[in-house]
């Protein structure tokens, strides 16, 4: 089932409940993951819609749902994810969100750990994205943002409760 998540940035608390910094947006971010017979673990990254850069699958909390859900929604939408989402934060960054008619907005994204049970060939941005496994050491280097780079360097899959 797919949930509808505003397009518009919202200001939220923090996970501590302290208000995040004045016009800091807060997102929501799944690592998606999948994990061969042999061990080998393989990160999903999907491309952003304006620059093309590799990014994690992520966007705007929407107050009616856990912040987990809202990482497995965009998962689904971005790159057609279907899987097991963990409901404890990984880590988090922040970075710069770009916006043609505006100055750049400071964004805080938390980061949800998603076990890939299958990849669907139909879903909502299947035209905008591309999509691509890679190894986590791969993956922190092409990434843009430094504290995302050292969640998925740094990346092994935990059990999901």
């Amino acid at each position: 089932m797919t949930v509808p998540i505003s397009q518009t940035p919202r200001l939220r608390p923090s996970l501590s409940g302290k208000p995040v910094r004045k016009g800091t947006g807060r997102q929501c971010a799944a690592l998606c993951y999948r994990v061969s017979a042999k061990g080998g673990v393989k990160i999903l990254l999907v491309t952003s819609r304006g620059i093309g850069r590799w990014v994690l699958p992520k966007g705007w909390h929407d107050p009616g749902l856990a912040q987990h859900e809202a990482a497995a929604t965009e998962a689904w939408e971005e790159a057609g994810v279907r899987g097991r989402i963990s409901t404890e934060r990984l880590g988090k960054y922040r970075y710069d969100k770009w916006r043609p008619d505006a100055p750049p907005m400071p964004c805080r994204v938390d980061v949800f750990s998603l076990r890939v049970a299958r990849l669907e060939t139909e879903y909502p941005e299947r035209g905008q994205r591309r999509r691509k496994w890679v190894s986590p050491a791969k993956a922190a280097k092409l990434v843009f943002e430094p504290e995302l780079a050292r969640i998925l360097k740094g990346f092994t899959p935990r059990r999901l409760r």
